[in-house]
C-alpha cells in the first residue's frame, strides 16, 4: 500500500493539490514557517538529548 509513496509523479500531483489550495501568493510565507518549525523541533530534541546525556554521565557539566 506505501510503496513509491515518494514517486516523483505522487510529489507533483501534491504540489498542484497545494497550489490550488493555498494559492502561490501563500507558498513562501507556508515554506518559512515549515522551516522554522523544523528548526524548533530539531532544537528541541538536542535540547532533550543533551539533557539525557548529562543524567547518564553526571560528571559533565550542567550549563
Amino acid at each position: 500500500m506505501w510503496t513509491n509513496l515518494l514517486d516523483p509523479a505522487h510529489l507533483i500531483i501534491l504540489l498542484v493539490v497545494v497550489l490550488l489550495i493555498f494559492g502561490p501568493r501563500r507558498l513562501p510565507e507556508l515554506g518559512s514557517s515549515l522551516g522554522k518549525t523544523l528548526k524548533m523541533f530539531k532544537d528541541a530534541q538536542k535540547g532533550l538529548e543533551d539533557t539525557s546525556t548529562r543524567d547518564q554521565n553526571p560528571s559533565l557539566p550542567k550549563e
